[in-house]
């Protein structure tokens, strides 16, 4: 593809524009080996149910800290002829380009047993770096057909999604629940044990205190500025009212707290919290009470009703929505447009929302992985996308029409 595709896209005037350039994988999930060079427009990857669209988003999806867009296990990725070689597992390296860094060369794998490593190991410019790191490079959105049912499904699934929303836009974010979430272990155990030293109660305590009321704090902030992107970007001239706006709601005790006090005040209250709810906590086997317990309340905005009532249809444009401002945002915030992965995004689509859709995602300016299995309902890309045909752990380019 030319560089005359990119140009159609259009430079967004909010964020330099990152771009993955080439990706390579072994010995990863159905894809022995494989290699890819993108122009840096729109990816759209047709191909039958099980031919691994998917398993492509989600190496990229693994130039971001966490266990990817699938959650799973490193070695679960690993394809099964490389855990039987004993070898070191999967693969994935990628080149990216953007105008404040230039190219940067992000390796990562893992999930090997040749050295009896479970974890993940990860390189950006052939030096080995903590995950976050990665942060600085590129920023990485999904969207995915399991999260059709976060609306409905449990507040740790949509407390996991808005901590991945605050990751995207504060790199610290991911350390610090890790961090408060170790401490609060440590004090379950110590309350299950029985023990008598309330010194090591109190240390855990306070250290569960400041890091909470932290990642409280970021939770908040986020959804507040957030609020203001969605009503700009999915205002009905631009959208064409075919992804409602959604209003957010935090609904956590530390969360509600930051709204009248000040943080050092809430983290004083949640630390004194703790002391009195020892016993309490120790009968329930659990902390009872933090932002290990908040929840993330979605509402339809014009129709004033929660989205979990709303039809399926309904749900998937707002969340589609949602994704949308929250990549925006995140462009605003870290000055780096970032990468999305929509995997069969066009599915349940009508021609309508789908062309809304396209052109939402050109004024976001961000290069976008899409999949599905027709390649008719990508038609309206056409001129500003690549294509690929994927068939049985091999990939090749495409015509247009």
């Amino acid at each position: 593809m030319s560089e005359t595709v990119v140009a159609d896209i259009g430079t967004p005037d909010y964020a330099e524009r990152v771009l993955l350039r080439h990706i390579a994988l072994s010995s990863y999930r159905n894809y022995t080996t494989l290699k890819l060079d993108f122009s840096g427009a729109h990816v759209v990857l047709t191909g039958h149910n099980g031919a691994g669209k998917t398993n492509l988003l989600e190496a990229v999806s693994f130039l971001s800290p966490g266990r990817g867009l699938r959650r799973a296990a490193y070695q679960d990725v690993s394809s099964t002829r490389a855990v039987s070689c004993n070898s070191s597992g999967f693969g994935v390296h990628a080149r990216l380009e953007c105008v404040t860094y230039g190219k940067a060369l992000i390796g990562t794998g893992g999930g090997g047993t040749a050295q009896g490593e479970g974890g993940r190991r990860i390189r950006i410019n052939c030096v080995p770096q903590p995950a976050d790191r990665m942060l600085e490079y590129c920023r990485i959105i999904w969207l995915v057909p399991a999260m059709d049912g976060l609306f409905t499904g449990s507040a740790g699934e949509r407390r996991r999604f808005l901590d991945r929303m605050v990751l995207a836009i504060d790199p610290l974010h991911g350390r610090r629940v890790t961090d408060y979430e170790k401490a609060m272990r440590a004090r379950n155990r110590l309350l299950a044990e029985g023990t008598q030293n309330a010194a090591w109660l109190d240390a855990l305590e306070a250290q569960m205190a400041g890091l909470g009321t932290a990642v409280a704090a970021a939770r908040r902030e986020v959804i507040c500025l957030l609020g203001a992107v969605i009503e700009r970007i999915l205002h009905k001239p631009r959208s064409g009212g075919h992804f409602p706006a959604a209003e957010l709601d935090l609904e956590g005790s530390v969360e509600k707290a930051l709204v009248f006090l000040p943080a050092v005040d809430v983290e004083e209250n949640v630390r004194r919290l703790l002391r009195e709810s020892r016993i309490a906590d120790r009968t329930a086997g659990r902390t009872l009470a933090g932002p290990h317990r908040t929840d993330l309340h979605v509402m339809h905005k014009e129709k004033s009703m929660p989205v979990a009532l709303c039809s399926t249809g309904e749900q998937k444009a707002l969340l589609t929505g949602l994704v949308l401002s929250h990549a925006r945002l995140t462009g605003e915030l870290s000055g780096m447009t970032p990468i999305l992965l929509l995997d069969e995004i066009a599915a349940h689509l009508d021609s309508q929302r789908r062309r809304a859709l396209f052109d939402l995602l050109d004024n976001l300016g961000a290069q976008t992985f899409m999949t599905g299995t027709d390649k008719a309902l990508f038609s309206d890309l056409a001129g500003r996308a690549e294509f690929f045909l994927v068939q049985d752990g091999c990939i090749s380019s495409m015509a247009e029409s």
